[in-house]
């Protein structure tokens, strides 16, 4: 958890330095990882908006292992200043919301996916701006017109489901999402199938169920791992996780 002055405690054998400040090359080190979690600690002697530039920019990157990773990390820091300086933790976003907007002239590569994983961490920041980021998906909210920007907020929804389900529940998401299992693009609609399934609603059965025809593979990012997985199979995990019985 991060002290006052944003500072934790680092990890002897990390093979980074600890000495002081962490570098640039040294974070993107950190994010190729697969115990890259564990490392969170090395960011001790690091002021925490030199850490969230990195992440920010990793968020852009095109590997992703990095990309996601840096989600996974942001999420975590902004998280955990949350605990001492709420405000503070609201103003990133707030940033993160204003570079979403076509207003500030940026795209903002990544942003949702960085605050659906933000809220998924922490309930009081969930609750102010959960309907911002399901107002993405909203054709008469702050749709994204991007197709790239759309997955990362379906994934960023996805991700809040899994914690908050209630709370999306209570916002009426599977509305929203149920237009996008209509996109010709397969990551938005295996995305949208499989938040669909985190929310728990019934959602709308016979799209899910001529989903579970769609044999497009997609790559998953899930509990800080990837998998690929078939439309038809997030199709199934909604229909076995809640108990109901497709048609035949």
């Amino acid at each position: 958890m991060i002290k006052e002055g944003f500072g934790i405690r680092g990890v002897k054998d990390s093979g980074v330095s600890s000495n002081g400040p962490i570098l640039n090359g040294e974070v993107f080190a950190i994010l190729k990882g697969p115990d890259f979690a564990r490392k969170f600690d090395l960011l001790e002697k690091t002021p925490i908006h030199r850490i969230l530039r990195t992440l920010l920019s990793a968020l852009c990157r095109e590997d992703e292992e990095i990309k996601w990773h840096a989600v996974t990390l942001t999420g975590m820091l902004v998280a955990d200043l949350a605990q001492k300086d709420l405000e503070g933790a609201r103003n990133i976003i707030r940033r993160m919301v204003w570079s979403l907007n076509e207003e500030s002239g940026g795209i903002g590569w990544g942003l949702p996916e960085a605050i659906g994983e933000i809220l998924a961490r922490n309930e009081s920041l969930a609750r102010e701006f959960a309907p911002i980021l399901l107002s993405y998906v909203q054709p008469e909210g702050s749709f994204l017109e991007f197709e790239l920007l759309q997955r990362g907020a379906l994934w960023g929804i996805g991700r809040l489901a899994g914690v908050h389900p209630q709370l999306l529940l209570s916002l009426d998401a599977a509305k929203y999402l149920s237009s996008c299992m209509d996109s010709a693009d397969p990551l938005i609609r295996g995305h949208a199938v499989w938040a669909i399934g985190r929310i728990g609603t019934q959602g709308d059965i016979p799209k899910l169920e001529n989903l579970r025809r769609d044999e497009t593979e997609i790559r998953l990012y899930e509990g800080e791992r990837f998998r690929s997985v078939r439309i038809r199979d997030l199709a199934e995990e909604f229909f076995k996780g809640h108990g109901i019985s497709p048609s035949a």
